[in-house]
């Protein structure tokens, strides 16, 4: 399936006048469709709102080709990112596996245009390629919450959260998802006022726009689907500790139970073990950090509560079925851009990205 760009015309000169913003959104290869939609149904439905032309937006790839998102879709764009040229906002828009891509083309149109007093921002993991380009340097920013830890590691200078979007001076990151939409909402705010940003939200079907400090993940009640207190503060314990696992009698005693009682708790509404759903909790945050970051193995078992590298290994493989190590045996693309692309999607058909009023 494509996407082409149908009546939006990519901008090539200087800044359009009046307070027409322009808006250039970065695709990386298997960028997430939804935080890409979200981040432009939003602009958009702005410019339906107010019956006139608030932003004017345009999409850049690598190689001025189609930029294939990661549910197989691919996208029509008006050229590369060196043809940018100056925008008043650049959007980095990316997905999954950012690391296997080279990005120095886009490092360097991002760099040139904030020199020229463009914004950057990002959703979902193109906080990275910002990060990578050391325009974060100094800001706030945020990125999905699987990523949180392998940008904190690979780039411990840097302030980021957990939040579902950041919007620090004229950088503005997003944990991707259905958080793009908030975060634009937020700027349509800033820009324009609240009025139209509830109208632009009423035609999201969007019922509450979040504020940035709200938390990226479901709560726990939610996501394991019980409402026991004392289990529920035990968990969150686990997940705040994996670095440094607390033994069961401690977490017991945390809630004023015996050890006894709490292996009860976890058996009856988790059907395991306090010990082995927390060993479940460092293995999860090791494959992310092993998937996402180059650190070497020691290390990352070492950051997860690991004694040895052999305890890590073997609980690793009892846990996923292989070892660490195979999480690593794809070819990397520094270098090699849009090297590794997954089949796309086959259906013959073709949708046209248009500014429907």
């Amino acid at each position: 399936m494509t996407i082409g760009t149908g009546g939006v015309l990519p901008h090539r000169g200087s800044r359009a006048g009046g307070d027409v913003t322009t808006v250039g959104f970065m695709l990386v290869e298997q960028f997430s469709m939804i935080a890409f939609s979200s981040a432009i149904e939003a602009l958009r439905l702005a410019n339906r709102a107010a019956q006139r032309d608030l932003y004017r937006y345009s999409l850049w790839s690598e190689n001025g080709k189609s930029c294939q998102a990661s549910n197989g879709v691919e996208v029509q764009v008006g050229g590369t990112f060196g043809e940018t040229e100056t925008l008043d906002m650049l959007i980095v828009c990316g997905g999954v596996d950012i690391q296997r891509y080279d990005h120095r083309s886009l490092q360097t149109t991002l760099r040139r245009s904030c020199t020229r007093g463009s914004a950057i921002g990002a959703v979902c993991t193109g906080t990275y390629v910002l990060a990578k380009a050391g325009l974060l340097d100094g800001y706030r920013a945020t990125i999905h919450w699987e990523n949180v830890a392998s940008l904190s590691s690979e780039y411990d200078q840097l302030e980021v959260g957990s939040d579902l979007f950041e919007i620090d001076r004229n950088r503005f990151t997003c944990a991707g998802g259905t958080a793009a939409a908030d975060m634009m909402l937020s700027l349509i705010t800033r820009d324009h006022g609240t009025d139209l940003a509830a109208a632009v939200a009423e035609q999201l079907i969007h019922h509450r726009i979040r504020e940035s400090g709200e938390g990226q993940r479901m709560d726990l009640r939610m996501r394991l689907g019980i409402a026991h207190p004392k289990l529920l503060h035990v968990v969150d314990l686990m997940e705040k500790t994996f670095a440094e696992p607390l033994a069961s009698q401690d977490l017991a005693e945390a809630v004023h139970l015996s050890k006894r009682q709490l292996e009860r708790l976890f058996l009856k509404y988790l059907g395991r073990s306090p010990a082995r759903h927390y060993l479940c909790i460092r293995l999860e945050h090791a494959r992310h950090l092993i998937r996402q970051t180059a650190m070497p193995l020691l290390t990352i078992a070492i950051e997860c509560g690991f004694a040895s590298a052999s305890h890590f290994s073997k609980a690793y493989v009892d846990h996923f079925g292989h070892p660490p190590s195979s999480e690593r045996k794809q070819p990397k693309c520094e270098g090699k851009p849009h090297s590794v692309r997954p089949m796309a999607a086959k259906t013959g058909r073709t949708l046209e990205l248009a500014d429907r009023r």
